[in-house]
C-alpha cells in the first residue's frame, strides 16, 4: 500500500481497495455493455433509447472514475484493464445477437441490478469498517445507478 491521507488501518484499506477494484471491474463491464446496446439498438424506441443509453454510459464513466480514484486515495492501485475486467466482473456476458430495442432495455436492467448488488455489498463493508468517505461514494453511485435502472424498468412496465 502507498502512503495515504486516510486514517484507516492498512488492513481496512486493503479490504476496501479489493472491494472497490471489484466494483471498478463491474462498472467498466457495465459501461461497455451499455455501449454495445447503444450501437446495436434497432426498433421503434430507437430515437428515445439511443440518447438515454448514452446518458447512462456517461454517468457510469463518472462513477468508474470516482471508484478508481478512491482505490488510489486509499493507497492502492486501480485495476481496470480489459483483461482484469473480463476476469473479475460478475456482470453476465452481453448476448451479441441482440438488436431489438426492448430486449436491450431488459438486458441492461438486469445488468444494472447485478452491478447494484455488488455496490450494496461493498457499501456494507464500508459501513463495517467505518469509512464514511467510502460510504458516501457508494451512496452516490448507488443513487445514480438505481435511478438509471428505474428508467429502464419503467420502459419495461409499458410493455406489460
Amino acid at each position: 500500500m502507498f502512503r495515504t491521507p486516510s486514517h484507516l488501518t492498512e488492513q481496512s484499506r486493503v479490504t476496501l481497495v479489493d472491494e472497490f477494484n471489484a466494483r471498478l471491474c463491474d462498472c467498466c463491464d457495465l459501461f461497455s455493455q451499455i455501449k454495445v446496446a447503444c450501437w446495436n439498438l434497432k426498433g421503434p424506441q430507437f430515437a428515445a433509447l439511443h440518447p438515454l443509453f448514452d446518458t447512462f454510459a456517461q454517468r457510469v464513466v463518472r462513477s468508474t472514475d470516482c471508484i478508481a480514484e478512491r482505490c488510489v486515495t486509499l493507497g492502492g492501485v486501480a485495476r481496470g484493464t480489459v483483461r482484469q475486467v473480463a476476469k473479475t466482473s460478475v456482470i453476465p456476458e452481453y448476448p451479441q445477437d441482440t438488436v431489438r430495442d426492448m430486449e436491450h432495455v431488459r438486458l441492461l436492467a438486469e445488468r444494472f441490478d447485478k452491478c447494484l448488488v455488488g455496490l450494496k455489498t461493498s457499501r456494507e463493508t464500508c459501513i463495517k469498517l467505518n469509512d464514511q468517505d467510502s460510504i458516501e461514494l457508494c451512496n452516490m453511485v448507488i443513487r445514480d445507478m438505481e435511478r438509471d435502472c428505474w428508467f429502464l424498468l419503467a420502459h419495461l412496465e409499458g410493455q406489460r
